[in-house]
């Protein structure tokens, strides 16, 4: 028996849309006890680069001195949109 893949496709008025998003690194979630077997974590709060962006040092914590990827990463995302009123068909004449 095959399977069928049905995609419905919705055709919207078109919106002015705007995307933002900012990305914040949280505290440092490295296991400094992972190679005898244990848990333990430095307490380093928040990522704070050492280094200019787009340097190396920029990925580098400076209180840790991890890498940013072993810093917990939120991201918010906000998204604006502008929509309009319909027109109103009372004043026509």
């Amino acid at each position: 028996m095959r399977k069928r893949q049905v995609v419905v496709r919705r055709k919207e008025p078109a919106r002015s849309t705007t995307t933002i998003r900012s990305v914040r690194y949280g505290e440092c979630q490295r296991n400094h006890a992972a190679s005898v077997g244990g848990y333990v974590v430095d307490g380093c709060r928040e990522f704070m680069a050492s280094g200019d962006e787009g340097t190396s040092g920029a990925l580098t914590c400076a209180a840790c001195g991890c890498h940013r990827n072993f810093h917990r990463k939120e991201i918010e995302t906000e998204v604006v949109s502008e929509c309009s009123s319909p027109h109103n068909s009372s004043n026509r004449t």
